[in-house]
């Protein structure tokens, strides 16, 4: 049995290295060579890069998104959250993707109705409304910054459409979600966590305000259906409906927005691909699915060690954390055909990037509307789309982006 010492950290994983989050995937080559589990001193945990591993362990009821449905900080030899950070935690541990059952299934079968297949379908002339009318706006400009122009309003109007957010509010909703969101990177720094603490409070409030507004006057929206709910038996606490809200627009709009600006990128690197995609838009579907796998807009997914686990003869205790890498995951050999290559004509294609289990994305059909929505706009509205300037990677590991996309339309 391996010891984490057997296990040491090595410098091909660096998540606060530049070159590293430029281009992880040569990195994660290497820990998948190195073995299937491997001790990350730096954060105290534990990365699974292979895709067998992770995709079971993401269904492994012996690992959970929380603790404190079964122990307390003490009894899990973990310190409490930093009382000044408490907003964002209450904020945060209060939706469902941080809860477990019993509070995991009930919130997700109230927030499930919203996201039937028919229902989605029915957003459907919405999303490509919004599409067209976007990428008409860029065409007529000449060109801009993709990711602010296109792939940012896009899916924050679906959701606050969803929601029943008004159109004159939802300038705020953008960068509160990206403050929030600064939180989910390894290791946050004090002041990423002021800005975090500050969103949570602000959205929150205006959440409750929202609330309140829409017990009084109710609409079409999924506020008031889930205030309707709670009113007849399934119970929602009011910070249960308001992390809620906050998470479906975190989630629902962030996988979008870099999924647009990384799979625009990769097809404009790889030239071969887009012309394809340009000459047959039926390949739509399928690049929606190779891009999400190809540059995976969400490269770890955590989880906690209930009870013990191993992994190829690795004891993995309880109280430790398993670091998940998607973005590992999504090139596997093992599982994809020169992984590191983008074919949009892939046939099989497993990828992990709306996760699995109980936390399988619930938004997921929504997102892959919203993706194909803006890529046939583009492809019909801006056949000649071009990149402008060689775009500026975020800093950041976790959540994969890029500062902008800078196109001309020729």
């Amino acid at each position: 049995m391996a010891a984490a010492s057997d296990l040491a950290f090595d410098h091909a994983f660096d998540p606060w290295d530049a070159d590293f989050v430029a281009d992880p995937y040569p990195a994660y080559a290497e820990l998948r060579a190195r073995g299937r589990v491997r001790y990350f001193e730096p954060t105290n945990q534990w990365l699974v890069p292979h895709h067998a591993d992770v995709s079971a362990l993401l269904r492994d009821r012996r690992l959970g998104r929380t603790y404190q449905h079964r122990f307390t900080h003490e009894d899990f030899g973990r310190t409490a959250p930093a009382a000044e950070h408490e907003p964002f935690h209450t904020l945060n541990d209060h939706g469902m993707l941080d809860l477990e059952p019993p509070d995991h299934t009930r919130i997700r079968r109230l927030v499930s109705k919203a996201f039937t297949p028919r229902t989605v379908e029915q957003l459907k002339p919405y999303v490509e409304e919004s599409a067209g009318e976007l990428v008409t706006g860029l065409v007529e400009a000449g060109g801009g910054d993709l990711l602010t122009d296109v792939a940012e309003p896009l899916p924050v109007a679906v959701i606050a459409e969803m929601l029943g957010i008004p159109e004159s509010d939802r300038a705020q909703l953008r960068p509160w979600s990206a403050d929030i969101c600064g939180m989910y990177e390894l290791s946050p720094s004090e002041e990423t966590a002021k800005r975090a603490v500050r969103a949570s409070v602000e959205f929150s409030e205006y959440l409750r305000e929202l609330i309140a507004h829409r017990r009084e006057q109710p609409g079409e929206d999924l506020i008031s259906g889930l205030i309707a709910a709670h009113d007849e038996g399934d119970r929602l606490t009011e910070q249960e409906m308001i992390s809620t809200c906050v998470l479906l627009l975190n989630a629902g709009h962030e996988a979008t927005v870099n999924a647009t600006v990384n799979g625009w990128w990769a097809l404009f690197r790889n030239p071969d691909q887009l012309a394809a995609l340009r000459a047959d838009h039926s390949l739509v579907p399928a690049a929606v699915e190779e891009l999400m796998r190809y540059d995976t807009p969400l490269q770890l997914f955590e989880r906690w060690v209930l009870d013990d686990i191993e992994i190829d003869g690795t004891t993995v205790p309880r109280g430790a954390e398993i670091a998940m890498l998607f973005g590992s995951a999504n090139h596997d050999p093992a599982v994809f055909t020169a992984p590191d290559k983008l074919d949009l004509t892939r046939k099989e294609n497993p990828h992990i990037s709306f996760s699995a289990g109980i936390h399988y994305c619930i938004g997921a059909p929504l997102t892959r509307i919203e993706l194909a929505a803006s890529m046939r706009a583009l492809l019909e509205k801006a056949p000649t789309l071009t990149l402008a300037a060689e775009p500026t990677r975020k800093p950041n590991f976790v959540i994969r982006g890029l500062e902008g996309l800078s196109v001309e339309v020729g």
